[in-house]
Parts: structure tokens; C-alpha cells; sequence
């Protein structure tokens, strides 16, 4: 595993494990690694976190001392930061963001000129340099030049870029919203400024909750993480639907018009048997992880879908779709990817291919998704110091092995690291939600006894 890069990017709290010098050698890396042969444009993007603006201006400094040119789009989307990159011939791309982790963490994502996260190769050479390893060519952290009169890079405004992707999203739009109600949580994040005008310019009749940032308030009780209020929300005011972003906009979940979750799961069942009705299912399959619910796969058996399954994160649902030509794939989560309209988890674009489902179908949501019957699962985060050794952890295993032979057929246990924090998720699915529960409450607990926490597991789901 990597030392400062997850599977979404270098994360985590400000100024102790992400401070402004990281951030500044990521941009000196950036800007003499994709310079070295020309005059290098990298396009950079950001949250609506306090510190972004710092991380901002340190990893431009960083791209402009080695010489090449920050373009910079403000507080924007990641799946924005893609789009820009790959159809405007950017080197690559950074987006400044922890998506739905708590304001006071941030991080940096990465991404290449096709709008795909950066290759692990290049990942690694960044690595190298920010522990001041020897890079390519020889250099090392205090090798890479510094450059000098006027080849010194420039810092451009390009929040144009932003405008051209929201011009993009209307134009995927194929009706219109008219007479529909639709309520939007921009969890105080990147789609506050981008999303409203997107459904207002359609004709929805738009209401927006949680669309104040300032700086500190960022996934706060807010977006796709507390959809608790977005479903108070829905039922009080007698709307159509409601959809909930989380800090980068990079996933959505959505509300039917009863106040009811509608998850990625069905998000995908939704939106991947629209598109089998349409012969536009390419290899009649839609990719999933291995957090996907049993109900998902019962009603993509009954409808004659196929499914693959990758390990958790929207990066290796994202590279089976490429390897196999998939026009869908997802997560639970709400990281939905549309292979045909982008290279990564789009949560406004998402919404918009619900909208385009209900009013093709003439259908509500909560009629679109009864296929789907959800099997109860609790998921417990529990805190530790050491992933891969309260993974490994004997005792762990056992107990895991223990309550698979128990639940057999008629369920299923996931104990897995998160790939951007210091978790351990363990993840109960069975016929009842008090014996889901129990066995993941079981299993915590074992890891607890063992040492392995940084503190006492809250038993609550994220």
C-alpha cells in the first residue's frame, strides 16, 4: 500500500498528516514531471474547506516554481476537474478535497489528462519525492529545478472551465424538468454554487437545503452522509425527489417522494435497467463491489442483468468498466460512473440520469426501485492503529469465518480496510436487522479485545 496516497488520493487532517509543504512538492513534482518536454498546463480545482484555499496556493506555487502553468477553476466538483482535463489538453488534473470526511481533513486527488485518477507509477514517483528519494533523470527532492526568469509558470483564472462543464451537463439533459419538484442537498460543499443552477435552468421548481459554505461546515449534518434531513425535507415540502451530494460532488444519493433512501444500489438497478430497455447495456452488465446489497442481485437476476463484482472504491469499479467496455458501475455509496459521459463518479450527472428515467417512464421513484428489496445491513466503523494487523489478526478471522457458517446462504459478513482512513468497516447483511447487529457488533468487539482500536468502536453506521 502506499505511504501518502489511498485509493482516493492523499488524505487526512490538516497541518499533521496533510500540511502545505506536501502540497507544495506535489506541485513541484507535477510541474517538472510533465514539463520536462514542453510547457506544462495543469488545471486545479477545490472544495469549499478552509484549508483548500491553502493547499490551493501551495500546490500552485509548486506547479509555477518548476515552471509550468496552474490554471485554476475554484471551488468546483472533482468529476468538473476531470471533464476539464481531459477535453481542454491539460497535463493533468488536481482536485483539493476530502470528500465526505469532516472539514478539518483535506486531501489531493490526482488525475491524468484523460480525466482518470493518475497511475499508480507515477503515484509512486511522487511518493519518491516527497521522501526525498532519487526521481527519474536523477533528481531528487532538492534536485528538481527551480525555474527562472521567464520560465517561471503563471497562475491563470480559468473558472471558464467550470461554466463549459456546467454547459455539458445541461446538454445531456434529454427533457425537460418542468412541473417536477426536486430538492437538493449540497452538504455545504462543491455543488452548492453548481447543481441549483443546473435543475433551475431545466424548469424544475428547485429547493435547496444546506448550500452556505464557510469553510468549517462542510458535510456537516449535511449531504449524502446525514440524509436524515433531506428525507424530512422531501415528505415536509411534497417533492418529487430529492438528491444528496456529498463534499466533492462526486456521488449522489437520492429520496423517493415517500421520504425512503434510494441508495447506489438502486441508483444502479434504476439507471442500468433503463439502459437494457434502450439496448444501451453494453455487455448486459452492470459492475459493482463487494459492499452491494443481496437485494441488488436478486432483481438484476430477475430482470436478466448480469453484474461483476470489484473490491470497494469507484477506482477498480471504474478500470473493470475499461477493461471490459461496461457502460455502468458503481458503489453503494452513491459513486455512480456513466463510462459514455465521464471517467469518474459524477454525483450532479447522476441525478440528472434519475430525473431522465422518472420522466421517460412517466413513473415515480418509489415505483422505478420496488424491484429492488433490500436486505437489512449494518455496517460498524471501527477505529484502529493498525489496518492490515487487525485484519490479519487470528481471532479476527475466526470469528468472521464463525458467523459465515451461520448465516450460510441466508447472509454474509465483510470485514475490509478502508481505503482513505484509519478503519476497519465490518459489514453484516442478513434477514433481520437485529441479527445483523449482533454479529457486527460481535466482530468489532473481537477486534476490540484484541488491542487493535484507537478508541471504543460507536456501533453506529456512517
Amino acid at each position: 500500500m502506499a505511504k501518502y496516497f489511498g485509493t482516493d488520493g492523499f488524505r487526512g487532517e490538516v497541518n499533521k498528516d496533510l500540511t502545505a509543504v506536501h502540497a507544495y512538492e506535489i506541485g513541484r513534482f507535477l510541474g517538472w514531471y510533465y514539463g520536462r518536454e514542453h510547457h506544462a498546463r495543469i488545471v486545479i480545482g477545490k472544495d469549499t474547506r478552509r484549508s483548500s484555499y491553502m493547499l490551493e496556493y501551495a500546490v500552485s506555487a509548486g506547479v509555477t516554481a518548476s515552471g509550468a502553468d496552474a490554471y485554476l477553476l475554484h471551488v468546483t466538483t472533482t468529476p468538473s476537474v476531470s471533464y476539464v482535463a481531459r477535453t481542454e489538453g491539460f497535463d493533468c488534473g488536481v482536485m483539493i478535497s476530502a470528500s465526505h470526511n469532516p472539514f478539518y481533513d483535506n486531501g489531493i486527488k490526482l488525475m491524468n489528462s484523460s480525466g482518470e485518477k493518475m497511475e499508480e507509477s507515477t503515484i509512486r514517483l511522487i511518493e519518491d519525492h516527497l521522501d526525498g528519494k532519487k526521481l527519474l533523470d536523477g533528481f531528487s527532492q532538492n534536485g528538481i529545478p527551480l525555474a527562472e526568469k521567464e520560465d517561471i509558470g503563471r497562475v491563470v483564472d480559468h473558472s471558464a472551465g467550470r461554466n463549459r462543464y456546467m454547459g455539458y451537463l445541461l446538454s445531456l439533459a434529454v427533457h425537460s424538468f418542468e412541473g417536477k419538484k426536486v430538492a437538493l442537498d449540497c452538504a455545504n460543499g462543491s455543488a452548492w454554487n453548481i447543481a441549483p443552477h443546473i435543475f433551475e435552468a431545466l424548469g424544475a421548481e428547485t429547493h435547496v437545503i444546506n448550500a452556505e459554505p464557510n469553510g468549517l461546515n462542510i458535510n456537516a449534518d449535511a449531504g449524502s452522509t446525514h440524509i436524515e434531513g433531506l428525507r424530512r425535507y422531501v415528505v415536509e415540502n411534497q417533492m418529487d425527489v430529492g438528491f444528496a451530494y456529498d463534499g466533492d460532488a462526486d456521488r449522489c444519493l437520492a429520496v423517493d417522494e415517500r421520504g425512503d433512501l434510494v441508495d447506489g444500489d438502486r441508483i444502479l438497478y434504476l439507471c442500468g435497467r433503463y439502459l437494457q430497455e434502450q439496448g444501451q447495456l453494453v455487455n448486459n452488465t452492470i459492475v459493482t463491489t463487494v459492499m452491494s446489497n443481496f437485494g441488488l442481485y436478486q432483481a438484476l437476476d430477475e430482470a436478466g442483468i448480469q453484474y461483476a463484482k470489484t473490491s470497494v472504491g469507484d477506482k477498480y469499479v471504474y478500470e473493470h468498466m475499461v477493461r471490459n467496455g461496461d457502460s455502468i458501475g458503481g458503489e453503494q455509496s452513491g459513486h455512480i460512473i456513466f463510462s459514455k459521459y465521464a471517467r469518474t463518479g459524477d454525483g450532479i450527472l447522476t441525478s440528472l440520469k434519475v430525473m431522465e428515467v422518472m420522466l421517460a417512464k412517466k413513473a415515480s421513484l418509489s415505483r422505478l426501485t420496488a424491484p429492488v428489496r433490500i436486505l437489512p445491513q449494518v455496517l460498524i466503523n471501527v477505529r484502529v492503529k493498525d489496518k492490515r494487523k487487525a485484519q490479519a489478526d487470528s481471532d479476527v478471522q475466526s470469528v468472521v469465518h464463525e458467523i459465515s457458517a451461520l448465516l450460510g446462504k441466508t447472509g454474509r459478513v465483510l470485514v475490509r480496510e478502508s481505503g482513505t482512513e484509519p478503519l476497519i468497516r465490518v459489514m453484516v447483511e442478513a434477514q433481520t436487522e437485529e441479527l445483523c447487529r449482533t454479529y457486527a457488533e460481535r466482530v468489532a468487539g473481537v477486534i476490540q479485545n484484541r488491542g487493535h482500536v484507537l478508541e471504543p468502536f460507536d456501533g453506529k453506521q456512517p
